[in-house]
């Protein structure tokens, strides 16, 4: 079945992906003194801001990791509209593996900084988040409609011409928003581009819930199931 196939191949990358972070984690072990704190939060300038024990900055992200994992080869099962997420499985593990990525990016920056690195952890995670934009605006239009994943607005769950159109509209804007901030993140300063992912995730959804409505609006088989037409 394809569900199997597709979580399978989920759940190995989940697998690689925390292991691979667990041996970091256990690599920085070995060179940190014993008692130290960690930096685990960094401000817009990439200066640490917060400490946290070893446990906190060496295993948490990695076991944060593994119940994104799982939590994501549950969904398939308990998804209202399943075939149309297993007839999005493409985009549904491409979603599924860029954020285990940014996850683990952010988890090796948070490391190197603690081990005595020059890392920026603020930049390495703006442009790690401008690259899931853009892997998630790239597969937006591909999805069918669904509870899982995508704009979920009452508008486009009850009209597949709404959820098309809203879903390549925004795909084009995550691009977009996603190839800024890479960009931006080495050539800008951080608190800038900070400022760009805020601003740029509002007016997003600023155009995608009346652009959504409208759609609606102009669908002659949208659903109207209890509601009263005008």
């Amino acid at each position: 079945m394809i569900d199997k196939r597709t979580i399978r191949t989920g759940l190995l990358w989940s697998l690689f992906v925390v292991a691979v972070m667990f041996a970091v984690s256990l690599w920085a072990l070995g060179k940190l003194p014993a008692g130290s704190l960690i930096p685990v939060h960094f401000g817009p300038d990439g200066t640490p801001d917060r400490y946290g024990s070893r446990f906190e900055g060496l295993f948490l992200m990695p076991l944060i990791t593994m119940g994104v994992g799982l939590l994501f080869a549950v969904l398939p099962k308990i998804e209202p509209r399943r075939t149309n997420l297993l007839q999005s499985h493409k985009a549904f593990v491409a979603f599924w593996v860029v954020i285990l990525m940014v996850l683990a990016g952010v988890h090796g920056a948070t490391i190197g900084n603690a081990v005595g690195y020059d890392v920026n952890v603020t930049i390495i995670v703006l442009v790690l988040v401008g690259a899931m934009f853009m892997v998630i605006g790239n597969f937006l239009g591909k999805i069918k409609s669904n509870f899982t994943m995508g704009i979920r607005t009452p508008w486009t769950l009850t009209s597949n011409l709404s959820w098309n159109k809203t879903h390549r509209l925004v795909g084009k804007l995550f691009v977009v928003l996603g190839a800024l901030m890479i960009v931006g993140g080495f050539l800008a300063q951080p608190i800038v581009m900070v400022w760009l992912v805020i601003g740029g995730s509002i007016g997003t959804i600023a155009v995608a819930l009346p652009y959504s409505y409208i759609v609606w609006r102009s669908d002659p088989e949208r659903s109207t199931q209890g509601r009263e037409e005008e």
